[in-house]
């Protein structure tokens, strides 16, 4: 069977649609599908992600017959336009770009005006008749080629532009006439020379495939794998290569260029967006070498641009723009991002995609879409990336707070973010492994700046527009960013920022406002942000279809209303040796662990016990009779020691005990691997009363909640740590016997269970025999995690990162939970645990409770519910349902 490595498209009918997009990648498998719907597209074809892989598979090598079928494909397309590739009269011209089936904005490399060259410059400046167009294209075609293809630095010519500007006294790169690009193209060329030690290439064969190697090895560039890395792309899918005829936006004012979204990407709003330049090409408008203008009058009235609109300057165009921004979203079924030209009055599209937005975004569109009835709510509940509602969960300006503002630019992604200055992607790394918050200021970010956008709280830029590279990835990192602050100044050398006469310098703190588009000097006050209207929607329709339930982790009143606030079910977690850090409470602690018998042990605890029954008090009471789940203390002792020799002689001081005393009982308490050491059950095997008093604390503490809020509490005690049901045996009795007699104190009764947590590969492997007596287990899955694959978390990131780079993982275990084996202990766990205790409660407390891919897999198993952080609850309740949906449909396939 012959393999099709190359699908044309063009003149209203293609060889694909959009439905391969596994195999054409997303671009080429929309421009296909434009073309059979009948609009608009320069005719071209799409070398297949088939060819990418063979192409890594075989040391840089292409399939058999390739060759053959690309010429193939460039003869139909210069019959549709009436020229021939490499003709030195009547040239064909194409663009080379990338295209994978997830969409990697500005990750991957493109060429255009590919096939000039100094013959058929020559005759494009006869045909066109303008002279300056050929020329202006040549020179960026040189640029850059040299810079994608070649490896030659751009800003080798950036600087020779510049610097040819300079000496002439001309300011922009519209002052330059046909001579000066041509002059400039001798100069590039020159570069190229002494840089290569090889002329810039004629033949147009060979640029063609340089530009395809080219496109094909971007896959495998730094920044491309950094974005696959952040957005979970699989490095196997590739890319394809999509070749197109040129149409060209740089031919006068009648051609023009631009990007749009049928709705608004930040906001969600129905109303077109985008901008456009009049005599440009489209790295113009992305780049911010132009700042643009916009495509609609009121957009234009509200920005106070005095630069006329795409509707007002090309009336014509416009309609049937509108026309064709109409009937891509209803085909589609969504918000389109797109990207045209305007050669000579006549409309080509380019590009279409379902657009990335922010959370706020996704949910009003997902909504709207609904209301509008071009959407179910099932469909609406996955169109909305459960992660991205992190954005709607952090900080906003508080309007009420002072604001120093000293500039202002574009308010390119929502959200605020203060932090130090930081000029470099460098930079912003280093302070975000330092644990120091920054925001990334730049001219204009590159591709290359990936990792320091993503360490970066937010990013601003002096240049660039609504669609330039730093407002498409940081709406889609869901990081606040400022684009085009024009006034201000940024002196990478001196590390400076100047603007209205005051200079600020790196690690000067600033604020940036995604919202407004706002600079602010200093920390500014912020709000929580409130949760309403399409999100609640949203949230609505997501707990009808979910199955599992969602509970947080938690062990302050703050941590539980916040939980509440977000939609919590409960507390799957309340970790209790949190609760003892408190500088009043540690000093018991100590007391407690510095005692030289059971009975000194108990008098440290009976000052613990009333600190503890009104820390669970209150989760009770926040919680109104909603599952809480209490782990009983889980860390070794010593880390409520003191360790430095001024610590010991200051709580030795305060306790009133020698500083020999506390060294001797520190070193007692040592381990050299206290993960596995003397902690959890262990701790109340050895010392029950500490079990005891914690457990007097919630059995008391539930009675008292249950008669202030009339809402019965059913505790549930979790013991941590433990490998066998001898042990759970031994603790649960000793609780058992609490809670009896706080009942007979009382004269009340209490409903509650006691369960563990299965932490140990051995505890998930005699489950069946816990569950004898185990009325619930919680996976718990970091320490699962830590002990089924031999890694400390603490230590793991020094060679993970490696690991998933060389994809000997596919994801870092300690995000996404490791299916293949952590995975087989909880399943495994799960089986045994039912077959002995068919009602038994299973939940998983991690920190993969809060990850959709993790939450995911525990729907497979079934389990009865997720624990997570309470600012993850959302994110938790939208996952859930998605996998849900996906249970049902995989059940119905």
């Amino acid at each position: 069977m012959t393999v099709k490595w190359v699908y044309t498209f063009g003149d209203g009918k293609a060889e694909g649609e959009s439905s391969m997009r596994n195999l054409l990648g997303g671009k080429g498998a929309n421009l296909a599908e434009m073309a059979n719907l009948g609009l608009p597209v320069p005719p071209g074809f799409t070398i297949t992600t088939e060819v990418c892989t063979y192409f890594y598979e075989n040391g840089d090598t292409y399939p058999q017959g390739l060759k053959e079928d690309v010429a193939q494909a460039l003869a139909y397309v210069g019959r549709l336009t009436g020229r021939t590739f490499g003709d030195a009269s009547n040239p064909l011209l194409v663009s080379v770009r990338s295209g994978a089936r997830a969409s990697m904005p500005g990750m991957m490399d493109t060429v255009l005006n590919l096939g000039l060259n100094d013959a058929t410059v020559e005759a494009m400046a006869k045909e066109s008749g303008d002279e300056r167009f050929a020329w202006d294209s040549y020179r960026r075609f040189v640029t850059m080629y040299s810079s994608v293809v070649l490896g030659v630095d751009h800003h080798l010519f950036e600087e020779a532009l510049e610097d040819y500007k300079e000496r002439r006294d001309l300011h922009l790169d519209t002052d330059l006439s046909a001579a000066d690009w041509r002059h400039l193209v001798g100069v590039y060329k020159g570069i190229v020379d002494k840089e290569l030690g090889r002329p810039f290439p004629q033949d147009a064969q060979e640029q063609l495939w340089g530009a395809i190697g080219a496109v094909f090895g971007s896959w495998m560039t730094p920044r491309a794998i950094k974005y696959r890395e952040l957005n979970a792309i699989p490095s196997q899918w590739g890319t394809a290569v999509n070749v197109q005829a040129m149409v060209f936006g740089n031919m006068g004012d009648t051609s023009a260029t631009g990007v749009a979204f049928t709705r608004n990407p930040s906001t969600g709003e129905k109303a077109l967006y985008g901008e456009f330049l009049i005599n440009a090409q489209g790295e113009d408008v992305v780049a911010g070498i132009r700042t643009p203008q916009d495509i609609t009058e009121a957009a234009r009235i509200a920005s106070g641009s005095d630069k006329p609109s795409m509707e007002a300057a090309m009336h014509e165009v416009y309609a049937e723009f509108l026309r064709i921004c109409g009937a891509l979203e209803a085909h589609y079924r969504d918000m389109q991002d797109m990207e045209f030209t305007v050669e000579k009055g006549k409309l080509w599209m380019l590009q279409t995609r379902s657009g990335k937005r922010t959370a706020k975004a996704a949910l009003k569109i997902a909504v709207d879409l609904v209301s509008e009835g071009v959407i179910g709510e099932e469909e609406a509940i996955t169109r909305v990336e459960p992660a991205a509602l992190d954005q709607l969960l952090h900080p906003m300006i508080d309007p009420k707070a002072p604001r120093d503002v000293i500039a202002s630019g574009l308010p390119a992604s929502p959200g605020a973010a203060c932090g130090a200055i930081v000029f470099s992607s460098e930079a912003a790394e280093a302070a975000k492994k330092a644990g120091r918050k920054v925001v990334l200021v730049r001219v204009e970010t590159s591709p290359e700046d990936i990792h320091g956008m993503h360490a970066a709280e937010g990013i601003l830029t002096t240049r660039g527009g609504m669609t330039s590279h730093a407002a498409v990835v940081a709406r889609g990192m869901g990081k606040p960013c400022v684009s085009g602050a024009g006034s201000i100044r940024v002196d990478y050398k001196a590390g400076t920022m100047s603007v209205g006469g005051r200079t600020l310098r790196e690690g000067d703190v600033i604020t940036v406002d995604g919202g407004s588009g706002q600079v602010l000097v200093g920390e500014v006050a912020m709000l929580q942000p409130e949760l309403s209207g399409d999100f609640a929607a949203l949230m609505i329709w997501a707990d009808r279809i979910r199955r599992m339930r969602v509970r947080a982790n938690a062990e302050t009143p703050l941590d539980a209303q916040t939980a509440r606030k977000f939609g919590a079910e409960g507390i799957g977690l309340c970790r209790t040796e949190h609760m003892f850090f408190d500088a009043v409470r540690i000093v018991a602690v100590r007391e407690m662990i510095l005692a030289d018998d059971e009975a000194g042990r108990r008098a440290a605890l009976a000052k613990l016990l009333p600190m503890q029954r009104d820390d669970f008090t209150r989760l009770f009471t926040i919680m109104s009779g909603l599952p809480v789940t209490i782990r009983l203390l889980d860390p070794p002792l010593h880390e409520f020691l003191p360790h430095s020799e001024e610590e010991i002689a200051e709580v030795a001081h305060s306790l009133g005990v020698s500083s020999e005393k506390l060294r001797r009982r520190a070193a007692e308490l040592h381990e050299f691997n206290p993960m596995l050491g003397f902690r959890g059950v262990r701790l109340a095997v050895a010392y029950p009363e500490i079990a005891e008093m914690q457990a007097r604390a919630i059995f008391e503490a539930a009675l008292a909640a249950a008669r202030e809020t009339g809402a019965p509490v059913s505790p549930e005690v979790m013991i941590p740590l433990v490998m066998a049901q001898p042990e759970f045996d031994l603790v649960k009795a000793r609780i058992d016997a609490v809670a009896g007699a706080v009942m007979a104190e009382a004269g009340a009764t209490i409903e509650y269970q006691i369960g563990t947590m299965i932490e140990l590969p051995r505890a998930a492997l005699r489950a069946g025999e816990i569950a004898r007596t185990a009325e619930f287990f919680s996976f718990g899955t970091n320490d699962l995690t830590q002990t089924t694959l031999g890694i400390s978390r603490d230590d793991a990131a020094s060679f993970l990162g490696t690991y998933v780079q060389k994809g000997l993982l596919e994801h870092d275990p300690f995000v996404t939970i490791d299916q293949e084996g952590v995975g087989e202990l909880v399943a495994l766990a799960a089986e045994r645990g039912r077959a002995t205790r068919p009602d038994i409660k299973l939940g998983i407390c991690g920190e993969h409770g809060g990850d959709p891919a993790s939450i995911a897999f525990c729907e497979r198993l079934q389990l009865d519910y997720v624990s997570c952080s309470p600012y993850r609850v959302p994110i938790a309740r939208l996952a859930a349902a998605q996998a849900a949906l996906a249970k049902a449909a995989r059940s119905l396939a």
